[in-house]
This record gives C-alpha cells, structure tokens and sequence, in this order.
C-alpha cells in the first residue's frame, strides 16, 4: 500500500470540563467528557521511500512544525521506519478554538502511518506516544466517546448516542497557558463518580443535557469563567446562544462555544427557522450545526 486518502480528523466536544486538582510538577489534573463531531479536516497519506516526512496544505495554512509533522517524525524515530511520507492536510476546523483540531490531525497522521508503514502498532501504543504530542491525542485515537481523566492518559469509553450541536466561535482567542496561570482559575473541583456514569444512564442523559444529575453534579466548564475574563466576546457568544437555543457553553479553552440539542429546542435546530435565526449572528463568527459521533470514522477503515 502506497497511500492512503481522504482519511478524517474529526473536532470534538468537552461536554464537561472540570479541573480537580494540580500535580507537583504544575501540571492540572482534569476530568471531562469528550464527543466527537462530524466536522472534520481531511488528511492525505503517501509514502515515500527516501525517508522524508513532508506536509502540503490543501487548505488554510498549518504552522512551520505542526502536530502532524511531529507526530509523523515521533513515530517513525520511535519505530525505527526507514521509509517517509507525504502528508496532505485540507484544514478547515478552526484553530484556538478548543474543538481538538491540531490533536486530531496528529491522531489521524497516527493511525494512517501505523497502516501505511505495517507497524502494527495498537491503539494502546499508539496513545502512549500520542500523549508526548498532547493531551487531547490519546481521546483521538480510543475511538469513540470517553471520559478523560488525569492530563489526558485515562480514557474510560462511554456509549453516548447521536445529538445535535450548534458550534459557535468569534475571532478572538485566549492560550490555554494563560488559562491556566491565571490566580482565579478553579482548581479543585468535585470530580464525578465514573461508576456512575456507566451504571446508570439517566446521569449521562442529565449531562448531555446540560442538566444538574441527583447528585448535584451539573455540566459545566471550569476554564469557561476565565476565558470570558480575558476575552469577554466568549461570553457575548454564550449569552447569544443562551437566549434563542436554551443554553450554551465553551468548549476545552475555547474560544468556540456550543449550544446542545435538548427536547425543547430539537424541532428548531438545524431547521429552515433555525438557520434564520443563525443568520442573526454577527458576521465575524464562525458557526456550523454539527452532529455527534458514535465512533472515529477510522476505526472500522483502519482497525
């Protein structure tokens, strides 16, 4: 096999994100449920057999080193491949937007090059160097939705159906490092009881939602409350959203921000009036109705 095409980056979606503590060497400890979305940067595979690793932009411009030349570069160092590879990358999700876009890339760049290079590497493995390139790439490569814990090594799968979302971002940005150096930011959070999220399904239902569950626990993003202190046109987005869907909430360090799909807003979501009403945002936000995924499109194509 020579090349491989037309291969999915999906974004995702923390429904929740809460930070629970903070180990000793500064790095937070995080709990939140991740989904993947039909909303997708398409990558192109070809190997080369004198050993270089080269990327082509299709689409909007990827940096000088991004996380896919490191992550084709990380594993061919780490599994000793001799051969290259051509990587074309048609980049359309957002950057800064905490929809996972640049980790997805990497995870994609992973799994194609594990097929292409007959590695045979397992998604275990592959998640375990994945982690050197960022804490959301493990996500990417376990395959469907999952609860993350820890900075990104413990995923515990979960079976979510599909709903619908309505994906908002303005222009402006906030770095998750100033994020999380920032004095008010939570840090000690309650985490939710993972058991109970696989033992009963009500609670799942509650915080996809975005409802409080019997236990109080209620769906929510801990980074949310500064972001919008350093970027208040993240919370303008929020209240928006709030007002003609019902809810709405950021996304990972933003600055995208979501609005879920409930029984009262259904019949208007993704309607003729419910792109009337998207009309009505300003011109300079970015917005697109997205479903969610039950499973990486890569896992049935590639294994």
């Amino acid at each position: 096999m020579r090349a491989l095409t037309d291969l999915p980056a999906p974004a995702k979606l923390n429904v929740f994100l809460r930070v629970v503590g903070r180990r000793s060497d500064g790095y937070h400890l995080l709990q939140s449920l991740f989904v993947l979305l039909d909303w997708h940067d398409t990558l192109h595979l070809e190997v080369r057999n004198d050993g270089q690793i080269r990327r082509h932009d299709l689409g909007l411009a990827l940096p000088d080193d991004d996380l896919c030349l490191r992550a084709a570069r990380l594993l061919q160092a780490h599994s000793r491949e001799s051969m290259g590879v051509d990587i074309s990358v048609n980049k359309v999700l957002p950057s800064g937007a905490g929809l996972g876009g640049g980790s997805s890339d990497a995870a994609t760049v992973l799994m194609g090059l594990n097929r292409l290079w007959n590695l045979n590497w397992s998604r275990g493995q592959l998640a375990e160097l994945g982690l050197k390139l960022g804490a959301d790439v493990p996500f990417f490569l376990g395959g469907g939705s999952a609860i993350v814990e820890g900075i990104g090594e413990r995923l515990t799968p979960v079976d979510v159906r599909s709903r619908g979302y309505l994906v908002v971002k303005p222009p402006v940005g906030v770095s998750t490092q100033t994020i999380f150096r920032d004095p008010h930011l939570t840090r000690d959070s309650r985490a939710a009881i993972v058991e109970g999220f696989l033992a009963d399904p009500s609670i799942m239902d509650a915080m996809l939602d975005g409802r409080t569950t019997g236990e109080g626990f209620r769906a929510c993003n801990d980074l949310q409350a500064v972001a919008i202190g350093h970027a208040p046109e993240i919370g303008e987005v929020v209240d928006w959203l709030s007002a003609r869907w019902g809810n709405g909430q950021m996304t990972g360090s933003g600055s995208a921000v979501f609005a879920r799909e409930t029984v009262a807003n259904a019949p208007l979501m993704a309607t003729a009036s419910g792109q009337r009403l998207l009309q009505a945002k300003p011109d300079q936000w970015e917005a697109r109705w997205c479903r969610s995924l039950v499973q990486h499109p890569l896992v049935q194509r590639l294994g």
